[in-house]
C-alpha cells in the first residue's frame, strides 16, 4: 500500500531523515519506534506532504505521491492523527468530527461516517454536543482518531497516541486501535510506548538518528535482548516488560 524508497528530509543543514526505506502492506499494522529526535514524526509528515523531501520516492497504492499536495493525499486515503491530538477545543465533538470529512467535499457521507466512528468510540456519541476542550486527554485522543476516520482513510497514521495518558487509558485506547486493525484498516504507528506498539504491530522498524537500524517481525523485536535493553525497562520483580 505504501512504499518509501531512500527518502531524506533536511531542515536547513540538519539531516532529520536519511535514506529511509520502508513498506506498509494492506491491512497490516507497522510500528516505527526509536528515541526522541530520531525522525519518526518527520517521516509521517513527509508521507502526508507536510514537509518536502530532499530526495527519494514515495508511492501510495502504486501511485507516486511526491508532488501531490497534502489534501490530495488525504483524498487518496492517508490520514494522520498528529502528536498532541490537535483538536478544536472550542468546537463541539460533532463539529470536530464533521470537519474530518471536509477533505472529501460533497462526496462525504457524513452521517454514515459518524455512525461508523461512534461504533468504535461510543463516548463520542454520548457527548457529541459537548465542547471538545472539556474532554480528558484520553477522550481527546479518541476524538482525534475519530476525526481522522471521518476521511475514510485506507492508511491511518498515528503519532504518539499514548503521549501523556495514564496506563489504564492507554490500555483502553490500544484496544480500540486493535479493533480498527481487525476491521482491516492499515495502520502506521509511531510510538514511544514500545511494548504496546510491538504487541499491536505485525512488523516494525527501528529508527535512530534519522536512519533505519533494524526491522523485522514485531514479536521478534519485542523479545530481542538489544531492543529490551534500549527501549524497554525490565521490571525488577517477575522480569516482565513495561513501557
Amino acid at each position: 500500500m505504501l512504499e518509501l524508497t531512500d527518502i531524506s528530509v533536511h531542515y536547513g543543514d540538519l539531516k532529520s531523515v536519511r535514506n529511509v526505506s520502508l513498506q506498509v502492506k494492506e491491512k497490516e499494522a507497522v510500528a516505527l519506534i526509536g528515541p526522541n529526535g530520531s525522525g519518526k514524526t518527520t517521516t509521517l509528515k513527509a508521507i502526508l506532504g507536510l514537509v518536502p523531501l530532499a530526495s527519494g520516492q514515495m508511492r501510495f497504492l502504486g501511485q507516486e505521491i511526491n508532488s501531490l499536495p497534502s489534501y490530495r493525499r488525504v483524498k487518496l486515503g492517508i490520514s494522520l492523527v498528529a502528536e498532541g491530538r490537535r483538536i478544536f477545543p472550542r468546537m463541539t465533538v460533532r463539529e470536530n468530527l464533521e470537519l474530518g470529512a471536509y477533505p472529501l467535499g460533497g462526496k462525504a457521507d457524513v452521517k454514515g461516517q459518524l455512525e461508523w466512528v461512534y461504533q468504535f468510540f461510543p463516548i463520542l456519541r454520548e457527548r457529541e454536543r459537548q465542547v471538545a476542550g472539556t474532554f480528558s486527554g484520553g477522550e481527546q485522543q479518541m476524538l482525534a482518531i475519530g476525526r481522522a476516520l471521518m476521511a475514510k482513510p485506507r492508511l491511518l497514521m498515528l503519532d504518539e497516541p499514548s503521549l501523556g495518558l495514564a496506563p489504564v487509558i492507554i490500555e483502553q485506547l490500544y484496544a480500540r486501535i486493535q479493533q480498527l486493525k481487525r476491521e482491516g484498516l492499515t495502520i502506521l504507528l509511531v510510538e514511544q510506548y514500545v511494548s504496546g506498539a510491538l504487541e499491536l504491530a505485525d512488523r516494525a522498524y527501528v529508527l535512530e538518528t534519522g536512519t533505519i537500524r533494524r526491522d523485522g517481525v514485531a514479536r521478534d523485536l519485542l523479545e530481542d535482548p538489544e531492543i529490551q535493553r534500549s527501549y524497554l525497562a525490565i521490571c525488577e520483580e517477575g522480569g516482565g516488560l513495561r513501557p
